[in-house]
């Protein structure tokens, strides 16, 4: 398989973990849009939300709480999670992934979002 993310997961390619256990795998984004960017994948490939089955909704609900799990070890006292779908959505690893964000996003990320 070419998926960079399963390449992370598989340690062929490097990444700044932060978190990982047996279904998700969460890294420092490498162009991060706030000064927090950490992705969070499942370990199990899954190209987006469109591809989800019912027997991922606890795979889904996993997510989140690893998300809420990290933001609980930073300290941070608010964030964002997101999840782009496809490319239209913003999407650019076909790997389903989210974003937690945290701090003051720079100015273009805050355009763009407000823009689509």
């Amino acid at each position: 398989m070419d998926c960079l993310f399963c390449k992370i997961i598989n340690k062929e390619v490097p990444a700044d973990i932060v978190y990982e256990d047996s279904k998700f795998l969460a890294f420092y984004d490498i162009n991060p849009k706030t000064p927090i960017h950490i992705l969070i994948i499942p370990k199990k490939h899954i190209l987006s939300v469109d591809h989800l089955k019912i027997e991922d909704k606890e795979l889904m609900g996993g997510l989140i709480l690893v998300a809420k799990k990290i933001a609980g070890e930073k300290k941070l006292k608010g964030y964002r999670l997101l999840i782009n779908v496809g490319r239209g959505g913003g999407q650019i690893i076909d790997h389903l992934h989210m974003h937690l964000l945290a701090g003051k996003p720079n100015k273009d990320f805050e355009l763009r979002i407000l823009n689509e």
